[in-house]
């Protein structure tokens, strides 16, 4: 089917774009705690909120699932294993429907 294309593709580049998301996240954060960048300023406060908003919710069951090793939070890793694993699933489901016609 002619659709199935371009949702395969577009939810390609929504996970893509999701990962680029969570390491931009993640990198704000230890600027944020190293004091190179400061919150108090409204750009960097908005894009960080924003950012947490966005993340936030994905990352916080992994949070609760992977043991705490001593201040630092590999869960953003285990987030984005997680969406290069969804990214490789949709990506043989797309090939095995266009080898079936679809």
């Amino acid at each position: 089917m002619i659709i199935f294309d371009p949702l395969f593709r577009v939810l390609v580049i929504a996970i893509d774009l999701y990962i680029w998301a969570i390491i931009i996240s993640a990198v704000l954060t230890w600027l944020v705690h190293f004091g190179v960048v400061n919150t108090r300023n409204q750009f960097v406060s908005m894009v960080g909120e924003f950012l947490w908003k966005l993340t936030e919710p994905a990352i916080r069951p992994i949070r609760r699932v992977v043991p705490n090793l001593g201040g630092i939070d590999i869960s953003p890793v285990v987030l984005i294993l997680l969406l290069i694993f969804l990214k490789m699933v949709i990506g043989n489901v797309h090939m095995s429907m266009m080898r079936a016609g679809y």
